[in-house]
């Protein structure tokens, strides 16, 4: 019989070939000195409208579509995708399920426990949880290396935690390609991460998040695409638990032997 694996590998291909899917506050711009601090008033007041929006509401979901670069042996990158359907109902909520290229995986919150289930391995961690979705989100990291592509969008205060490091953001025009709407484009940076987003100009939705690591060799990007956005998700309790996992083999929450984030990330600000 086989053996049952030691740490259940989470969320995406990432895990499993070692790297992260880093929420894009985390990403880094391209390898030279850091920018002097010209913060553009109309970027800002983009994000601040995006942020008001998305806390506007104690329940949302939507779609996310991640994709990595990764060097292939011959140099140029491959990409990875992941596709992510999330429900979260502030304070103390949170469901996302993962699929796409690489282990299908789901992860609940349901304001007093924490769930990671793989659900065709029969695997599943559980554990007590803080009172808030940022602070699991924290405490995920700290005990198992979990981190979402999307956290900067789920957290109580997303220009909050956009703006605490930054020294860089203007305002780069329109577009009406992305989320089949008009966008308002941006960018913004810190000492580790350039960050491109395009947020509906009506809706003040994000639509689309494009990164680069500033000190990753190889300028790998990380994208994520939003969609099927819904503001107004109001879920039963038993939503944000796993379902049929009487006969799952239990194991704890760890991260899998010589995980570690890319240069540069910094960990969530909020401690359990």
């Amino acid at each position: 019989m086989r053996s049952v694996p030691q740490h259940l590998r989470l969320f995406s291909l990432s895990l499993i070939m070692g790297w992260f899917a880093v929420p894009l506050q985390a990403a880094q711009t391209a390898v030279v000195d850091a920018p002097a601090v010209q913060l553009e008033p109309k970027a800002l007041e983009i994000l601040k409208t995006m942020s008001a929006r998305l806390v506007s509401t104690q329940g949302m979901s939507f779609k996310a579509i991640t994709t990595y670069e990764k060097p292939s042996r011959l140099g140029p990158p491959l990409a990875y995708c992941t596709v992510a359907l999330v429900n979260v109902q502030r304070p103390d909520r949170l469901r996302v399920l993962t699929s796409g290229d690489g282990p299908a995986t789901e992860f609940y919150y349901n304001g007093k426990q924490a769930y990671a289930f793989a659900r065709k391995e029969n695997l599943l961690a559980q554990a007590d949880a803080p009172p808030t979705i940022d602070a699991t989100l924290e405490a995920a990291y700290q005990r198992a290396a979990i981190y979402f592509p999307f956290t900067d969008v789920i957290v109580a205060d997303p220009y909050k935690d956009l703006s605490r490091d930054m020294r860089l953001a203007f305002y780069i025009g329109q577009s009406t390609v992305i989320g089949n709407t008009t966008t308002d484009v941006i960018a913004y940076a810190s000492d580790t991460v350039f960050v491109q987003a395009w947020i509906g100009a009506q809706d003040k939705l994000p639509r689309m998040l494009r990164a680069v690591f500033r000190d990753d060799p190889t300028q790998s990007r990380h994208q994520v695409e939003f969609s099927d956005w819904k503001l107004s998700s109001a879920m039963p309790a038993d939503f944000f638990k796993p379902e049929h996992i009487e006969t799952a083999q239990r194991i704890q929450f760890a991260p899998p032997p010589d995980m570690r984030a890319p240069e540069g990330v910094k960990e969530p600000v909020e401690k359990p």
